[in-house]
């Protein structure tokens, strides 16, 4: 294939015997490897031209030396605050200031007149203020944004004579000053001969810079253009165009190069996939299938999707060069410099009351992060694990720094006062980063190789604050560093070894300048991607842009199409694949230049993918019984089954194993707001005092009264117990604690209006232990059960066995009909109460005169009163008497249910389905 950058040096080298003389302007350095490597293969000895990118051409003119962004806005804060008298904060000012910094690059990269166009801005605030009647309501914000419209050209003006004096600026600024020194230069390099290699769009300034040189100096210009996208309307060739019918020299010089490449023949693909991974891995499959991966290229339009690539690239592609770097803000030590950050931020927004302290959540982030793992060393893991483990423990929802010191007693010496320094109290922002820098020191000696470069990495960017810092001071607070940190971080890119001329390429859309490839995959050719979003950050209307001549999404369409099209002139093999989901904005819609593409040629192939799904058969888990297990079984019948153990059997046999052979205990985390089962807790243990004074006792009125006096106090003391260093005044837990009292208060009113309707309560316990053995066939030894029953209370001369629930109740859970089909999850209910009534019934003090009852009383449905269970097969009939036999029938079930639990032969099984009760 004969590529632009090779038929540009053939031609070059018909015309040129020698190259000392001579300076090639390419759009990208990247480009320049390639035209050196073409040399190379073209010609035998002689000296290289000199290669040089526009943006070091333009700087050598102007002898402008270009300040990266942030050292930009440090110097236009401190003219702003020699015009202001009462200036924006900086962090304030920095939020709007970026922008403008853009404008100003635009209006000078186009050769705007600034007095007209800020005079322009000005008068355009002003009729927005004027009115026929002379009534303009006018508010502060209003004001305020007139006064700063009205300033913008003085800004202007002042940041430029600074910028001129200290000899930096941005880009836009470079090129003005190209333009007025161009002719000093060329007077200079007389002998020099320019040629100007592979440009499109230019900028005012750039066609300025450009037209001069090619009228004064003996230099030559070459574009990639087709006659396919040149000789119509197509917006592709539409600068080029352009340039031909305006500038002076084509009407004596012809234009260089075009070619005719677009029409001959291609295998063109259009691919549409779901989501940007599915196209990554199928463009991993279409790179699977290529022997030979030179002169092929993987182009990303969504750059952000880098490392999805490289996970996607399959392993018979040898070498691979990739042009874009990592993202440094991705790396595992971005996240613990955020978790650094993000502790004093949260900080800053507590209330009083939690002052110098730091939210756990942030505390446990830090720990967690995998460069303190290695800094902690030795075993790690259970060191950081001990230090969640005792947050929760104590469920602090906001820790002090000696709470942290006593966390990190059990660490050396040297590294524990490196994190605690973290956590304490600093006066400077200087201070501050300088702890992150010892942090990144002490931690370099722990890591591995590439992560030491990620540290060196965020110890320049730590120095280069620091250094900003030095001579303003203009970092007030951590928010404003945290601001700067990210900004810095988010231009840092880590470069990929590689080699540039071999192997596949990966690069971005831009990358692709004045290159060639015979095999072309772009992915993510979206709309709002491939063109990008119309949507643009700027102060000047888009009305006033097109007036002054500035850039709007329209050129920069035409920019993007150039650079699409282009690359497909001279490739074999292309393949476009686009996202057809519409769950994000501009997914789904493939871009208009694939339409187009459809206009202009006919053979192209479409294809709609989707990833390949296999449907393995889960495998349930199945746990056997061998003597280890069988022996805590053992020791589990000794020390008691529980009804919530049958009921937790019954609902995952592997959740039993779990709990009560391997005992796993559930994880603890900070409770921040109540749990339902705190809340529980509390209402079990504040019914629990109010009634203990009163078992053995016929309840009065009056007792009721005595505890309707008492139980808010009571309720707010479990809170404090249960709920430890929450705070149960605010927020949620304020309508949980209320809830709570109010439950109670509900429950003690109904229980009133009980007694004053006649009925006689007699309280026989409260949180009663009971127990029981039981003999079970086939099992060797007696089981036992245990369990606490909330109450057990004689009501007109029955005896009922009640249970409470904080949770919803319905009848329905407590209808049991027959006891053959009682062992399944859905009368996890019935079996509970059920089995207290039974132990109960076992009890010295049961009285085997009195009718029994039990059920359970439901906070969230009080009106109902008490649940009872129901062995009434009529729809509106009711059977609650306990009789002895049903409970020999029940246990016979329970006791069926142990053997299972018991049996060798029978597995844990994990359910296919788990229910929801």
């Amino acid at each position: 294939m004969q590529t632009f950058i090779s038929e540009t040096i053939d031609d070059i080298l018909i015309k040129q015997p020698s190259f000392e003389d001579c300076v090639f302007i390419l759009p990208s350095q990247r480009a320049g490897v390639f035209v050196k490597d073409t040399f190379k293969k073209k010609i035998v000895t002689g000296f290289l031209p000199e290669i040089k990118t526009i943006e070091s051409f333009v700087s050598e003119i102007s002898e402008i030396t270009k300040a990266d962004s942030i050292q930009l806005l440090f110097h236009f804060y401190s003219i702003y605050c020699e015009i202001e008298k009462h200036p924006d904060t900086f962090d304030v000012f920095s939020s709007w200031a970026s922008v403008v910094l853009q404008d100003f690059n635009e209006i000078d990269q186009y050769l705007v007149n600034s007095d007209d166009i800020f005079t322009y801005l000005r008068d355009i605030q002003r009729m927005k203020k004027w009115s026929v009647r002379g009534e303009f309501k006018e508010t502060e914000l209003i004001k305020d944004h007139l006064i700063y419209m009205e300033k913008l050209g003085v800004y202007y003006s002042k940041f430029y004579l600074f910028l001129l004096e200290k000899k930096v600026g941005y880009q836009g600024f470079m090129y003005r000053e190209a333009t007025k020194k161009v002719y000093q230069f060329l007077e200079k390099n007389t002998y020099k001969k320019f040629f100007f290699i592979g440009f499109n769009a230019l900028n005012k300034a750039e066609e300025t810079l450009f037209k001069i040189i090619l009228d004064n100096q003996n230099s030559d210009i070459y574009w990639d253009i087709d006659a396919a996208f040149f000789d119509g309307a197509h917006s592709a060739g539409s600068f080029i165009r352009k340039y031909k019918k305006e500038w002076s020299y084509f009407e004596k010089n012809e234009l260089k190069v075009i070619s005719s490449n677009f029409n001959s023949k291609k295998n063109i693909e259009i691919i549409g996939a779901p989501k940007n991974i599915s196209q990554l891995k199928y463009a991993g499959e279409i790179l699977e299938k290529f022997n030979n991966h030179e002169s092929t290229a993987l182009v990303l339009g969504d750059e952000s999707l880098l490392s999805v690539a490289l996970n996607s690239i399959p392993k018979n592609v040898s070498g691979i060069n990739i042009t874009m770097g990592y993202p440094l803000q991705n790396v595992p030590t971005s996240q613990l410099i955020s978790s650094i950050f993000q502790l004093f931020i949260t900080q800053d927004t507590l209330q009083k009351s939690a002052s110098n302290k730091f939210y756990h959540k942030d505390v446990i982030r830090f720990f967690k992060n995998s460069i303190i793992y290695q800094l902690v060393k030795g075993n790690a893991s259970k060191k950081i694990l001990t230090i969640e483990n005792n947050i929760s423990k104590q469920n602090n929802t906001f820790i002090n720094i000696s709470t942290i010191e006593s966390y990190l007693k059990s660490l050396d010496k040297k590294n524990s006062s490196l994190l605690l320094a973290i956590f304490k109290p600093f006066v400077t922002v200087e201070e501050f980063m300088k702890r992150i820098l010892n942090l990144l020191d002490g931690a370099k000696d722990h890591v591995s190789v590439l992560e030491k470069e990620y540290l060196y990495r965020y110890h320049n960017a730590f120095n280069q604050l620091i250094n900003l810092n030095k001579t303003k001071k203009y970092f007030q607070n951590i928010k404003t560093i945290y601001q700067f940190y990210k900004r810095i971080i988010a231009n840092e890119k880590l470069s990929f070894q590689g080699e540039p001329l071999n192997g596949l390429q990966l690069m971005g859309m831009l990358e692709t300048r004045v290159l060639d490839f015979e095999n072309v995959i772009i992915t993510s050719v979206n709309e709002n991607i491939i063109p990008s979003s119309a949507t643009q950050n700027s102060f000047i209307p888009f009305d006033v842009k097109v007036q002054f001549g500035l850039p709007t999404y329209r050129e920069k369409d035409a920019i993007y199409s150039y650079h699409f099209f282009r690359l497909l002139q001279r490739a074999k093999n292309v393949y476009l694949l686009y996202n057809t989901e519409n769950d994000t904005f501009g997914g789904g819609e493939k871009s208009r230049f694939i339409s187009q593409l459809e206009l202009i040629k006919t053979s192209i192939s479409q294809n709609l993918i989707a990833p390949k799904i296999t449907t393995d058969k889960k495998e349930l888990t199945e746990v056997d019984k061998n003597e280890e297990v069988l022996k805590t079984l053992k020791e589990l019948a000794f020390k008691g089954i529980s009804p919530s153990t049958i009921t937790n059997y019954l609902y995952n046999p592997i959740a039993f194993y779990k709990q009560k052979i391997l005992h796993i205990k559930e994880i603890e985390f900070v409770e921040e707001t109540i749990a339902v089962k705190t809340m529980g807790i509390v209402i079990h243990d504040t019914l629990d005092e109010l009634y203990t004074p009163y078992i053995n006792t016929f309840l009065t009125c009056n007792h009721i009264d005595l505890m309707l006096k008492k139980h808010k106090e009571i309720v707010k003391k479990y809170f404090f117990k249960h709920f430890k260093n929450g705070e149960i005044l605010t927020g949620k837990n304020r309508i949980s604690f209320e809830i709570s009292k109010r439950f109670v208060e509900r429950f003690l009113t109904m229980e009133k209006k009980d007694l004053s309707e006649g009925n006689q309560i007699k309280i026989i316990g409260i949180e009663l232990n009971l127990e029981t053995l039981i003999s079970v066939p086939n099992i060797n030894f007696p089981i036992k059960l245990k369990g606490i029953v909330d109450r057990i209370d004689l009501y007109n001369g029955t005896i009922r066995i009640i249970d409470y629930k904080t949770g919803s109740v319905k009848t329905g859970d407590l209808k049991v009909l027959n006891f053959e089909e009682i062992q399944t999850v859905k009368y996890s209910k019935a079996i509970q109460i059920l089995l207290y009534a039974y132990m109960y019934s076992q009890h010295s003090s049961f009285d085997k005169e009195k009718s029994l009852e039990a059920g359970i009383i439901s906070f969230k449905n009080l009106k109902s009163g008490l649940l009872k269970v129901n062995f009434s097969s009529k729809l509106r009939s009711s059977n609650h008497d306990i009789t002895e036999e049903k409970l020999e029938e029940f246990i016979e079930q329970i006791k069926y249910l142990l053997q299972e639990i018991y049996n060798p032969e029978v597995s844990f099984k994990e359910p296919k389905t788990l229910s929801y009760s």
